[in-house]
């Protein structure tokens, strides 16, 4: 599943906004600090948890099916928020222009390239986790130039993303399997030679979380931001269209899957055999198979990077966001209960890098050298991370504003108040 964040989204964008809101214009809405988002993103990272620490979902009963729910769906969410949170930084509701558009873009693309060399130091770990920061990274500056479209717009750049790109990616991918072109790309990538993968066709195409399929995500994000979350019955109205999306997406790939002839039989052929009943929405049907039969197509299972999968996590996660801006607004106590929920989120990026760090560490250092059986898969181990990223997220935001490498990309951003 993985990661997000993880956006590592910078949860400090919506801080940043409260420190220019004295420079809108008089009668401009302001966001201030939107704790939904920070309860939203907060559960994206403890689904990363669930995906990189948990218990294996074969373990069944509740707690398999909250570990299913969580795989691909949390990446997806926080795929969304890093959408929501690009809009924020370059002006909500309205986008900025001007010396201030210029310096917000400056700041995305300076976040963009230090997310992309995070993401392969982390990656070169050697963990087993698919480190979604690289990715991100690009995504940012893929979608950056349609910051200034309103809300209606880039939800039809969404949907028309969602229903074309992964088409458009099972060309290119079959392309690929059966070409050499790609091999020539690489070879005179110089991103493939510094960090010692595939590079851009790597981001683009061929890895866990491709730009081109991904871009939907956060197209969805940045629609959602635009609008006005405090008019009456836009929530219901946002929350309808997730269980919308969410209903075409994964119901339709149950019918798609039962309705076309020898469709599951294909799939579970592609994936040795697996659990093809449930490629509607769950991965227990494998990974995506080299050689991907049309019938891959109609599935919606997480990261098969199909239209199905991308309008069903596109809907749970705008259902996600809507019942936390809910909850945030109109139930205070359970909101205080959240606070340590909330604290994750606005650290997001500290956390979801600490994660894979201790995982390097458990794993490639104690654990190799202590440890004779495997628990770092076992439900004790993901409540320990859980209630550690709580605990450590909660004393740090009543003592600093922003988490410490949030603090540090925004450190990273300040030459662009320069920029004329």
């Amino acid at each position: 599943m993985t990661q997000n964040v993880l956006s590592a989204v910078p949860a400090q964008a919506t801080r940043e906004h409260e420190s220019v809101r004295s420079s809108a214009p008089a009668g401009t809405p302001s966001t201030g600090r939107l704790i939904g988002i920070d309860l939203a993103r907060g559960l994206a990272v403890f689904g990363m948890f669930a995906a990189h620490v948990g218990p294996d979902v074969t373990v069944g009963g509740p707690v398999g099916f909250l570990l299913e729910l969580a795989r691909g769906r949390s990446s997806a969410l926080f795929a969304l928020l890093a959408g929501f949170s690009l809009i924020i930084i370059t002006g909500r509701p309205h986008p900025r222009t001007g010396r201030s558009g210029r310096q917000a873009v400056a700041r995305i693309a300076i976040r963009s390239v230090v997310l992309l060399a995070l993401g392969y130091a982390l990656t070169a770990l050697g963990t087993s986790i698919e480190v979604i920061l690289s990715f991100y990274g690009l995504l940012f500056l893929a979608v950056l130039p349609l910051y200034r479209l309103r809300a209606g717009t880039l939800a039809l750049l969404a949907a028309a993303a969602a229903l074309i790109l992964p088409q458009v990616l099972y060309v290119i991918r079959a392309s690929i399997e059966g070409g050499h072109w790609a091999d020539a790309v690489i070879a005179r990538d110089p991103l493939a030679w510094i960090s010692g993968t595939d590079g851009f066709v790597e981001l683009l195409f061929t890895g866990s979380y491709p730009v081109v399929t991904w871009i939907p995500f956060l197209l969805a994000g940045m629609a959602v931001a635009r609008l006005d979350l405090t008019r009456p019955g836009i929530r219901s109205r946002l929350a309808l269209t997730g269980g919308v999306l969410a209903a075409l997406g994964y119901g339709g790939s149950w019918l798609a899957l039962h309705l076309v002839p020898h469709a599951l039989f294909a799939v579970a052929a592609a994936t040795d055999g697996g659990s093809a009943s449930a490629a509607w929405w769950s991965d227990t049907v494998g990974d995506v198979p080299d050689h991907s039969p049309l019938a891959w197509l109609l599935v919606a299972a997480p990261h098969s990077q199909t239209t199905f999968s991308i309008l069903g996590n596109t809907g749970v996660a705008i259902l996600v966001v809507t019942a936390c801006l809910t909850v945030a607004d109109r139930l205070p106590r359970l909101t205080r209960l959240a606070t340590p929920v909330a604290a994750v989120g606005m650290t997001a990026l500290t956390v979801y890098v600490l994660h894979i760090v201790a995982l390097w560490f458990f794993t490639d250092v104690w654990y190799l050298s202590a440890m004779e059986d495997d628990t770092m898969s076992g439900l004790p181990v993901l409540l320990g991370f859980i209630a550690a990223a709580a605990l450590l997220a909660t004393v740090w935001t009543r003592l600093f504003r922003r988490g410490p490498l949030e603090y540090l990309l925004h450190a990273a951003t300040r030459p662009t108040r320069y920029i004329k």
